[in-house]
């Protein structure tokens, strides 16, 4: 098992060189991956063990889970596909984030959010924040008309061109 140390420390090595991605595995098959993204730069860390249970007891846990997977799935499709079919409406347009990061709506927690659904926008009205790297950065809807959806929770993780929000334009 590794150390926070080492961690931090093979994370620093990586941002400070040109390499995009480092992958270790240790000798008890754990393993850790650090990634290096474009602008945004991403550490992931992941420990994999190797599975010790018998395995009656592992076959149920493995299908417990399984039936409430598709559950939570279906619903999620289902507004995605809602959401692709209004955007194919020529009056629609999306607003989508430009980098990797987190949705916030309102400059704090205990703020108003910066646009609800049917408030009129301009090229410059900020819409939301993204933070990305400890970095807060605002975002300009850069298109004038009314907030139809917003498709973005707030605190939610959202990656580079997802779409945030549906805006009428016409």
């Amino acid at each position: 098992m590794y150390k926070v140390n080492e961690i931090k420390e093979l994370i620093r090595a990586v941002d400070k060189s040109t390499i995009g991605e480092l992958e270790i595995r240790g000798e008890n098959k754990e393993k850790i991956t650090i990634k290096k993204e474009g602008i945004v730069q991403a550490a992931a860390v992941e420990t994999v063990q190797a599975p010790q249970p018998a395995p009656a007891p592992s076959e149920p846990q493995k299908e417990a889970p399984a039936p409430a997977a598709p559950k939570e799935e279906a619903p999620a499709k289902a507004p995605a596909q809602n959401e692709t079919e209004a955007a194919k409406d020529d009056s629609l347009e999306e607003i989508t984030s430009p980098m990797v990061g987190t949705f916030y709506r309102s400059p704090s927690p205990d703020a108003d959010p910066y646009v609800k659904e049917g408030d009129k926008v301009n090229e410059e009205s900020v819409v939301c924040i993204v933070e990305a790297m400890k970095l807060m950065n605002e975002l300009e809807a850069e298109i004038s008309g009314e907030i139809v959806d917003i498709l973005v929770e707030n605190g939610e993780l959202v990656e580079y061109g997802q779409p945030l929000f549906l805006v009428k334009t016409a």
